[in-house]
C-alpha cells in the first residue's frame, strides 16, 4: 500500500498516540511523545531550512512506527521539501539486500557460499587460489576496488559507470590486494559480482529477483534496484555537494550497475526491512542468522561483517546496520536488536553525517542504556606530540599516511580532525573509537605506527626517513608509464618545481614528495621502482582499497624492479 504524505502522517500520529507512555523502559528517557519527537527535531535542526538539502528520519520500536519526518529540501531548484515518502539512493545500504538474495538462492540449493566464484564468473582471472562467494560477501576476497580501477582507466567522477565497465576492469587484473581469506578490506567490486551471480543463477536480474522475493512480500512498494540511471522515479530526492565559496551543486551519481549500490527506497520501507531482520518473516530464521553472523579469516579471526551488515557495538549495545555514500547522498540504517529499536537516516547533502545523526536519535530513545565508552584524553607535552608528525609508509599496502602538528594537535594533512592522546602512545581521531598506536623510537628503529579502525586487522606503517628529492632530481622520474591492467598510459612531468601525473580525461594530479622515491597525491601513493642498474623503470599506485597497480616506464629495460623494504625508503 502507498500512503500520501498527509495520510502517512496521520498513521504516524495514531501510532505514536497509542504508544504514549509505553516507549519508556528501564534506563531509557521517560519523555512524553511530544518531548521525544522535539528532541529528534533538534538533532536535525541544522538541516531543516528551505535553502539546504537535508534528511528523512524514520524510527520504529517493536516493529511499530514511532516517528517519521523530513527536514530540508529534496530538490533545491524546485523548492520540493523532503518527506518520509521521499525516495533516496541508498548507496551501500544496498549490499544487505544483495547478500540476502544470495542467501535465498543458497537455501534452494542453487549455489553454495563455498563455491569458487569462477564457477559463475569464468571470465575472471585464475589467481591460483579460489575466491569463494563467502569471500565476496564478507569482504575477504582481496579484489581491487572497482571505482578506483575505472578512475585510473580514465573514467571521470561524473561519467556513467556500468556493470560491463566493471567486469572489463576486473577481468584485466593480474593480482589481488591480498590472498583470499587472510585480511578483510571493505570494497564494492565483490557485491557487484554477487549481483551478476544472482542473475546468472536465477535467470532474473537482481532487480526482478529482489522485487519478487523481498520487496513485494514485505510490502516495500517504494523500493527497487535502479538499473537505468535515466528512469523517472516519482518523489526521488536529488543530491548535492558543497560548492567552494558557499552554496550547493548537484551531485547525483551516474550508475547503471547495482549490487554494491543503487537501491532506491524510503525511510518507511526500510523500517519494514529492519523488522524482517528481527522476525525473519521473509527468509526464515536460518537466513536471518546467516545475515547476522560475522565472517572469519583463515586464522579464525572474526571480521565483524555479516551479509552486507556491519555487526558491532555502540556504547555498550549490540548494533546491526550499514551506512552509505554516493555522490551527495549520505545514508545510515541502524538496528539495536536487543532493544528492538530501528533508526533510518537518509540525507542528500555531502556535508551531512547521517551516521552521527542516526546515533544521536538512538540516544534520544535509549538514554542511559548507552554507556560512555570513549577513552578519556590524557595530557601530553606538546613537544612529544609534535615529534610524531611526518610521513609514514606501509610495507604491506604501500600506502602513505601524512601527519602534521597544526593548531596545537596532531592530525592528518588536509583534515580537520584532531588526534586525541589516550595514553601509552595511543591516539583516537576525534570522538572515534579507532586507534592509532605509535611505537617509541629508538636509535636503531624509526617511529612505527599501527592503525586499527573498524576491522580486526591493523595496518602497520614505518616513518619515512629518506630525504625529500632535490628539485633537480625530479626530472629523473619524468616520462610515460604504461599499465595494461587498466589499458592506460600515464605521463609524469615536472611543473613549477613539483612532480605531476596525468592521464587522458583526468585532471593533472600533483605528487607531493614523501621521501626517497615515494610520493602521494589525490589518487593515493605513487612509488617509483628502479631496475638493477638504478634507473627508474616503473611506478606503482596504491591506496586504501587498491595495492600496487603497476605501470612500466615506456622505453625502460624490462629488468626486474627493486622495491624499497626499508624504513628509509632507499633502494
Amino acid at each position: 500500500m502507498r500512503f500520501s504524505h498527509s495520510s502517512n502522517l496521520l498513521v504516524a500520529l495514531a501510532v505514536t498516540w497509542c504508544l504514549h507512555g509505553s516507549i519508556a523502559q528501564a534506563g531509557a528517557p521517560r519523555d512524553s511523545r511530544d518531548q521525544r519527537h522535539a528532541r529528534v527535531d533538534a538533532v536535525f535542526a541544522p538541516w531543516s531550512g528551505k535553502a539546504t538539502p537535508g534528511c528523512a528520519v524514520g524510527i520504529s520500536r517493536d516493529g511499530v512506527l514511532d516517528y517519521a519526518r523530513g527536514y530540508g529540501m529534496a530538490n533545491l531548484e524546485y523548492d520540493v521539501p523532503i518527506t518520509p515518502q521521499s525516495i533516496f539512493h541508498l548507496a551501500s545500504i544496498s549490499k544487505q539486500f544483495t547478500a540476502f538474495s544470495i542467501g535465498l538462492l543458497a537455501q534452494e540449493g542453487k549455489l553454495a557460499l563455498t563455491d569458487d566464484i569462477r564457477k559463475y564468473l569464468p571470465e575472471l582471472p585464475d589467481y591460483g587460489q579460489p575466491i569463494t562467494l563467502a569471500h565476496l560477501m564478507h569482504h575477504t576476497s582481496g579484489l581491487r576496488e572497482q571505482g578506483q580501477l575505472l578512475n585510473l582507466a580514465g573514467w571521470r567522477g561524473d561519467d556513467l559507470y556500468t556493470e560491463s565497465d566493471i567486469l572489463w576492469a576486473l577481468t584485466r587484473q593480474r593480482q589481488l590486494n591480498f590472498e583470499p581469506g587472510t585480511e578483510v578490506l571493505y570494497g564494492n567490486a565483490p557485491y557487484t559480482l554477487l549481483a551478476v551471480i544472482v542473475r546468472r543463477v536465477s535467470g532474473k536480474s537482481l532487480r526482478a529477483f529482489a522485487d519478487e522475493r523481498i520487496f513485494n512480500p514485505l510490502g516495500m512498494t517504494d523500493t527497487h534496484f535502479r538499473d537505468d540511471h535515466t528512469e523517472v522515479v516519482s518523489r526521488r530526492a536529488s543530491a548535492y555537494g558543497a560548492r567552494e565559496g558557499g552554496g550547493w551543486r548537484i551531485s547525483v551519481p551516474h550508475i547503471d550497475h547495482y549490487g554494491s549500490t543503487s537501491l532506491q527506497s524510503t525511510v518507511i520501507d526500510l523500517l519494514k526491512w529492519q523488522q524482517n531482520l528481527l522476525d525473519a518473516r521473509v527468509g526464515g530464521q536460518a537466513l536471518k542468522t546467516l545475515m547476522q553472523t560475522s565472517g572469519t579469516l583463515n586464522d579464525g579471526v572474526v571480521t565483524g561483517y555479516g551479509g552486507g551488515l556491519r555487526l558491532a557495538d555502540y556504547r555498550g549495545l549490540r548494533i546491526v546496520g550499514h551506512d552509505g555514500m554516493d555522490g551527495g547522498f549520505r545514508t545510515d540504517a541502524v538496528l539495536f536488536p536487543d532493544q528492538r529499536l530501528a533508526v533510518i537516516a537518509l540525507c542528500n547533502g555531502s556535508t551531512i553525517d547521517a551516521t552521527d545523526l542516526a546515533r544521536k536519535v538512538a540516544e534520544v530513545y535509549l538514554g542511559d542504556l548507552l554507556r560512555n565508552t570513549l577513552p578519556p584524553a590524557v595530557e601530553l607535552p606538546e613537544a612529544e606530540v609534535s615529534a610524531l608528525a611526518g610521513n609514514y609508509w606501509s610495507p604491506v599496502t604501500d600506502e602513505i599516511v601524512r601527519l602534521e602538528f597544526k593548531d596545537g594537535a596532531l592530525r592528518q594533512v588536509g583534515t580537520s580532525t584532531a588526534f586525541v592522546p589516550i595514553g601509552k602512545g595511543i591516539f583516537r581521531p576525534g570522538a572515534s573509537m579507532h586507534v592509532w598506536r605509535f611505537s617509541v623510537p629508538s636509535a636503531q628503529s624509526p617511529t612505527r605506527l599501527s592503525i586499527k579502525d573498524v576491522w580486526p586487522t591493523t595496518r602497520d606503517f614505518i616513518r619515512v626517513t629518506a630525504p625529500l628529492p632535490a628539485s633537480a632530481a625530479l626530472a629523473s622520474f619524468a616520462g610515460q608509464y604504461r599499465s595494461d591492467e587498466v589499458d592506460m598510459t600515464y605521463t609524469v612531468r615536472v611543473v613549477d618545481g613539483r612532480l605531476v601525473i596525468r592521464w587522458p580525461r583526468r585532471d593533472e594530479v600533483v605528487l607531493e614528495a614523501a621521501g626517497g622515491d615515494r610520493f602521494v597525491g589525490s589518487l593515493g601513493a605513487v612509488s617509483f621502482t628502479r631496475a638493477a642498474a638504478g634507473g627508474v623503470d616503473g611506478l606503482t599506485i596504491s591506496n586504501r582499497r587498491l595495492r600496487r597497480l603497476r605501470a612500466e616506464r615506456v622505453g625502460a629495460s624490462r629488468q626486474a624492479p627493486t622495491v624499497s623494504t626499508s624504513a628509509s625508503g632507499r633502494k
